[in-house]
Formats: C-alpha cells, sequence, structure tokens
C-alpha cells in the first residue's frame, strides 16, 4: 500500500468504497427478497475472517471512520460491514441494490441513472478528519468504478458537489493487512 495514500487516509476526506467479503453460500434467487438470506448468496466462513480482519486492519492504522458506515441491503454486505465496524456502528442504505443490479439485466437508462445518482453521493465530501466508508458490491467490468475483488477498497477522492470525483488508489484485502 502506498505509505502517501495511508497518510492521506489517517487525515480523512476520503470515500473507501469496499466490496463484500467471500460470498460464497448459497445463490441469489430470482426471487430475492432483502429481509430473507435464505434467498441470497452469503459469507462464506473465509468472507466472514476477512470482514474482522478488514476492520481491525483500519483501526490499526489509525484510519478515521465516519460513523454510521453506509451498507448496502443485501445479507452479504450487511454482515461484512457488522463484522468489520460493529453492527450499532452499521446504517443500511437501499440504494446500493441500484449497484448489484448493474451486473445484471438494466437498461441503458437505468445504468445511467445508477451512475448519475453514484456520481453525486461520491461528490461529497465526508467531515474533515474522518473519511466515508461504503460496504456494497462490484461493479461490471469497465463501468462505474470498475470490477473489485472482495474485500477491496476503492479510495475515492470527493471533489465537491457537482465537480465529481477521482479515484485515489484501489487497496487490495492482502495490502491493508500488510501495512503498517
Amino acid at each position: 500500500m502506498n505509505p502517501s495514500l495511508l497518510d492521506s487516509l489517517r487525515q480523512g476526506g476520503y470515500i473507501l468504497y469496499v466490496r463484500h467479503g467471500e460470498a460464497t453460500a448459497g445463490e441469489d434467487q430470482p426471487n430475492l427478497e432483502l429481509g430473507d438470506c435464505s434467498t441470497q448468496r452469503n459469507l462464506s466462513g473465509e468472507g466472514r475472517r476477512q470482514a474482522e480482519a478488514f476492520g481491525e486492519a483500519i483501526r490499526r492504522l489509525h484510519i478515521p471512520v465516519q460513523s454510521p458506515v453506509l451498507a448496502g441491503p443485501l445479507c452479504r454486505t450487511r454482515e461484512t460491514a457488522e463484522l468489520a465496524f460493529g453492527e450499532e456502528n452499521v446504517q443500511i442504505d437501499p440504494f446500493w441494490i441500484r449497484i448489484y443490479r448493474l451486473s445484471g439485466d438494466v437498461t441503458p437508462s437505468e445504468r445511467e441513472a445508477a451512475l448519475a445518482a453514484l456520481t453525486s453521493i461520491l461528490e461529497k465530501t465526508p467531515p474533515l478528519g474522518t473519511n466515508q466508508v461504503i460496504v456494497a458490491h462490484s461493479f461490471p467490468k469497465g463501468v462505474g468504478l470498475d470490477e473489485i475483488p472482495n474485500l477491496g477498497t476503492v479510495v475515492v477522492k470527493p471533489k465537491g458537489q457537482g465537480r465529481g470525483y477521482e479515484v485515489a488508489g484501489r487497496i487490495s484485502l492482502a495490502e491493508l493487512l500488510s501495512a503498517r
């Protein structure tokens, strides 16, 4: 992990967009219900360990995190956020289901609307001295923040409302765990 990026994260002002942990238990059913984990792909034992290790690394590296952490409504994103940051520090945001749906069958206008809404979220600068964490889903190749590995983090630097954002870096779970 780039030491200057780590220093920047310790000062705050970034959005950490994190993909959920490894999910190999079950599968997303066509009749997927948000409140029913049995209709979804869920975290594996490894995915749970990854989520706990992610949260421990963020704390060990003294990266300040705004509370609440935002998580998508699917069980795997919610559980990843709760294991990493504690259930009491997580807020479920239904918007992130729209990012999950980008990997499926969406119309061009649905895709454009979801990406425009994503941009307006990623333009908002978190309060001074803190970083916003969002635990959600990967994107299709070449779309939005692109493909993200399990518990990979895309570090986003907001430029302010209406001015867009830039991707300041990408951090794999292995890089985060080995950072000092």
